[in-house]
This record gives structure tokens, C-alpha cells and sequence, in this order.
């Protein structure tokens, strides 16, 4: 059997197209279950973030807002992220009613610095899955300019459109220089003396831009 000239090329350019074909559909495969990071972006408006601080005496309560941020998220996993907050949106919520007295004050030098450092932020640095939709999150958290490791636990749930985190932050405040009536710096403070932690209470939301 003879195969002329113009046989052997259309067989060369036959099986060209199947080794493209071929190739396109396993760079398809390999994109599709290994693909990049998709970026979404907080919804400060939907997000919450509330605080509670205890003392001898009793506890003040109340809410800060989160302010912009995005976060990236890979293979249904949140894989890092920034997120920053407006620190003068901080309220007092407790009681009958809002305590401009005690909002004054927690703005001032004695706490957060407000008016130096009106914003705080918290980077995610390290994910690493628990059970369920529950994840071990390590970050760097800055306040007053200062930044410190904290690890803490949240809630999940990733689509393709929305990301949305829950859980609690325990923050020492002494590890961002706010020392006031702190008894790990100050003695004989008695029913003056205020914990060096409080808690953050949030929820972010987020959506792909």
C-alpha cells in the first residue's frame, strides 16, 4: 500500500489537532481543580464586630464597625486576608443607653489612642481546618500601631459568591501598651482593677467583587 506525500501531512496535522485538543482539555482540568485564589470583598455594612470588657465591678459592652478588606480564598479555604477597623465608630451599648463618658474615654490615651490611631486591622497569616465548617485562624492583629500574634476559632461558610465568618477574638490589651488600672502593671488597685482581656464578638461577610 502506497501513502503519498500529501497523506503523511494531512495525518501529521490530524493528530496535531488531537495533541491540542487534548492538551487545552487537561490545562481545563488542572485550572479548574487548582485554580487561583478568588478575592472577596468585606461587607462592612452586613459585617458586626462586638466588644465586652470586664472589671471588678461589673462589664461594659458595645460595637465597633469593621471598615474595608478583602480576603482570599482557595480551594474552598479561606488562604488569607486583610481586614481593618474604623475604631472611631466604637460605642458603649450596655445599660439604659449609650456612656459618652466611658466612650470618651476609651477613646482617649488611657485606651486606644482614637484620634492617633484611628484604625486597627487584623491579617490573616495561617489557616488550618478543624472539623466541620470550624477553622484555627493565626493573625496579626494591630492596635495603636502595634502589632501581635493572636490565634483564635471561626465558623466558615465559602460559595462562589459569598464568605461569611463567625466566632470570638480574646484580646490582651496589654500587648498594645493599654496598661490603665491593669493589675499586671499596677498593685492595690482593688475593685478599681479592669482585666487585661476582652472579647470580640464578629461576624464578617463578604462577597466577590
Amino acid at each position: 500500500m502506497k501513502i503519498d506525500s500529501l497523506n503523511i501531512k494531512q495525518l501529521a496535522g490530524g493528530t496535531s489537532k488531537v495533541t491540542r485538543v487534548l492538551l487545552g482539555t487537561f490545562i481545563f482540568l488542572f485550572v479548574a481543580n487548582f485554580s487561583f485564589a478568588k478575592e472577596y470583598k468585606v461587607n462592612s455594612t452586613s459585617s458586626t464586630l462586638e466588644w465586652e470588657a470586664k472589671k471588678v465591678t461589673g462589664q461594659h459592652s458595645g460595637t465597633i464597625s469593621f471598615g474595608e478588606g478583602t480576603l482570599q480564598a482557595d480551594k474552598k479555604k479561606i488562604s488569607g486576608g486583610k481586614v481593618s477597623v474604623d475604631m472611631t465608630t466604637l460605642v458603649n451599648t450596655d445599660g439604659n443607653g449609650v456612656n459618652k463618658n466611658l466612650v470618651g474615654h476609651l477613646k482617649s490615651d488611657d485606651f486606644f489612642s482614637v484620634d492617633k490611631f484611628p484604625q486597627a486591622s487584623l491579617e490573616v497569616k495561617k489557616v488550618e481546618a478543624k472539623s466541620g465548617d470550624l477553622y484555627h485562624f493565626t493573625a496579626d492583629l494591630t492596635i495603636k500601631g502595634i502589632t501581635a500574634p493572636i490565634e483564635f476559632d471561626a465558623a466558615v461558610t465559602l460559595s462562589s459568591e459569598l464568605l461569611t465568618a463567625t466566632g470570638v477574638m480574646i484580646v490582651n490589651r496589654t500587648k498594645y501598651d493599654i496598661k490603665y488600672r491593669s493589675a499586671s502593671f499596677f498593685s492595690d488597685l482593688g475593685d478599681k482593677m479592669i482585666q487585661d482581656e476582652f472579647s470580640l464578638k464578629f461576624k464578617l461577610v463578604a462577597t466577590t467583587k
